[in-house]
Parts: structure tokens; C-alpha cells; sequence
């Protein structure tokens, strides 16, 4: 409820995020370990849309949409990494109410469209396994681009929404520190004096848009496909069909396992040290994860890395 009290109270412009505070004898080697973590991943997910860009074998809706993805994990971790690394060399790790805002809002307009192309290539491999035979017609270059190009203004647009309400509905004053690395929602409403329901149930409902729906269709999206595996007489058609989605549900099953894990673990303890724990999983180990998920278990992948670097690549399959 709102503070009767506010009135009298300076509103806070200026936020602290007090980061690892308690590792104070580990910044450097954090510094030095999520510096790596973030080259590997950039390197990793810049090598992916290369590869894809210039082999024409690849040249398919199911590898334009991981291109697409790459490309999101990329700006993902540039949105939060880049300034995490320069808190842990400073003491004063001051940002603007502003800047926290459009942090919060790339990160979440970031992971709605990864929850929406992680739909689309679920489909993609929904009609590419049960539908084989028209699946040329369906999935037409021009209409993957206009499902890229939606999923991207959809998930933005979402997140324009959702942040317009909270930055006019909340006020900060009083304590203005965030324990955490990032401009975290939770943390950020924590801080409030004023009424946080509106908010709240306004971020329930675009929860619900932006990770139950997607969830729900790409599980779906899966059952049909192992329907129709299972269908298939021959042991070889069975592991055939089934490779060509199985990089795509290990990447599933880790973001969604890894976001199912940090909010309900968050929602049940208030221990601020194994949130931060459990953020580091989807914004600096699953966007590394993806790429290396992709080069070691696609084959054509592989083949195209193996052609472009001329490099002996381990077989994984």
C-alpha cells in the first residue's frame, strides 16, 4: 500500500546495484571468468550466423530462425554482461532510475522473443517431421521472414507495455540499493513506496502471454512430432527424424528448465545470494550453452564449421 509518508521523502533518480558485494576478494577473478564466459558466448553465437549466412545448405527456415536466435542471445548478454564486468572493477556502481528501466526493458523484451522463436522452431520441426510433404509450401522464405520480423515486434512491443505501466506506476524513495548485478524486476519492486498491485498483476498477465502460451504450443508441437517418430518402421528413419529436432529440445529443456528453476526458487526463499545464482544460469550459461549445442550435435552444422574453418571437429552425435 502507499506510504502516507512519501510525500515527505526525496524520490530516488540515482539506484546502487550492489552486485557481488560479499566476493569482494573474488572481483578480479570474476572479472577475469565472466569476461571469458562473454567472449566465448559472442564468438560462439557471431560463428553460428556466419556459418549459416554463407553455406547455402543452410540456407533453410529451421537455421534462419537460429540465426535469429543467435543474434538475440547476443544482444541478451550484452544487455547486462558488459556492465556487470565494469561494476566488479568499481566501487560505485550507480545507474539512473532511467537506465535501470531500459535495462529491465531490453532484458525482458529479449527474453519474450526468445520464448516466441523458440515457438517458431519447434513448428518449423512440427511440419518438417508430420508434414514433410508440403512443408516447402508452409514454410515459404517470405513468411519465415515475416514470423522473424513479427516475433521480434511482438516481444518488444510487449515489453513497451509492461514498462511504460511500471515506470508511471512506480515511486522510488528511501533505501535506493539493489542487491543484484542487474536491474532485476523483483528487487526493483521491492524498493517501491508506492502501490505495486497494478504492476504486479499487469506482470502476471504478460507472464502468462509471453512463457505459458509459447510453452504450452512448442510442448504440443513436440508431441505430434514423437507421435509421428514413432510411427516410422525403421529403427534409422526413427534416429534420423529425431536428430534433426534434438538440438532444439536440448536448448528448449535448458532455457525453460533454467527460467522454471530461478523464479520458483526465487518466489520460495528470499535468499538474495542464490537469486543471483540462479540469474547467472539464463543470462551467462544458457546463451553459451546454445552454440556449443548447435556446432557439436548438428551435423550440418558441423560439416559447414569443418568446410569455412577448415578444422577437425569432434563427433558428438
Amino acid at each position: 500500500m502507499e506510504d502516507p509518508g512519501v510525500e515527505n521523502v526525496t524520490i530516488t533518480d540515482t539506484l546502487i546495484l550492489l552486485g557481488f558485494k560479499d566476493l569482494q576478494d573474488l572481483q578480479i577473478f570474476l572479472f577475469l571468468l565472466f569476461s571469458v564466459v562473454y567472449l566465448m558466448t559472442t564468438v560462439g553465437n557471431i560463428l553460428i550466423i556466419i556459418t549459416v549466412s554463407a553455406n547455402r545448405s543452410l540456407h533453410t527456415p529451421m537455421y534462419f530462425f537460429l540465426s535469429n536466435l543467435s543474434c538475440l542471445e547476443i544482444l541478451y548478454t550484452s544487455n547486462i554482461i558488459p556492465r556487470m564486468l565494469v561494476d566488479l572493477l568499481r566501487e560505485e556502481k550507480c545507474i539512473s532510475f532511467t537506465g535501470c528501466i531500459i535495462q529491465l526493458y531490453i532484458f525482458c523484451a529479449l527474453g519474450t522473443t526468445e520464448c516466441y522463436f523458440l515457438m517458431l522452431m519447434s513448428y518449423d520441426r512440427y511440419l518438417a517431421i508430420c508434414h514433410p510433404l508440403h512443408y516447402a509450401d508452409l514454410m515459404k522464405r517470405n513468411l519465415c521472414i515475416q514470423l522473424a520480423a513479427g516475433t521480434w515486434f511482438w516481444g518488444f512491443l510487449l515489453g513497451a507495455v509492461l514498462h511504460l505501466l511500471l515506470a508511471k506506476s512506480l515511486t522510488l524513495c528511501g533505501p535506493n540499493e539493489i542487491d543484484h548485478f542487474f536491474c532485476d524486476l523483483t528487487p526493483l519492486l521491492q524498493l517501491s513506496c508506492s502501490d505495486t498491485y497494478t504492476v504486479e498483476v499487469a506482470i502476471f498477465i504478460s507472464c502468462c502471454l509471453v512463457a505459458l502460451g509459447p510453452f504450452l504450443l512448442t510442448i504440443t508441437s513436440y508431441i505430434h512430432i514423437l507421435r509421428a517418430v514413432f510411427k516410422i518402421p525403421s529403427k534409422s528413419g526413427k534416429q534420423k527424424a529425431f536428430s534433426t529436432c534434438s538440438s532444439h529440445l536440448i536448448v528448449v529443456t535448458t532455457f525453460y528448465g533454467t527460467l522454471t528453476v530461478t523464479y520458483v526458487m526465487s518466489t520460495a526463499t528470499q535468499s538474495t545470494h542464490l537469486n543471483k545464482i540462479l540469474s547467472l544460469l539464463y543470462i551467462v550459461v544458457t546463451p553459451l550453452f546454445n552454440p556449443i549445442v548447435y556446432s557439436l550435435r548438428n551435423k550440418e552444422v558441423k560439416e559447414a564449421l569443418r568446410k569455412h574453418l577448415k578444422l577437425p571437429l569432434p563427433d558428438c552425435s
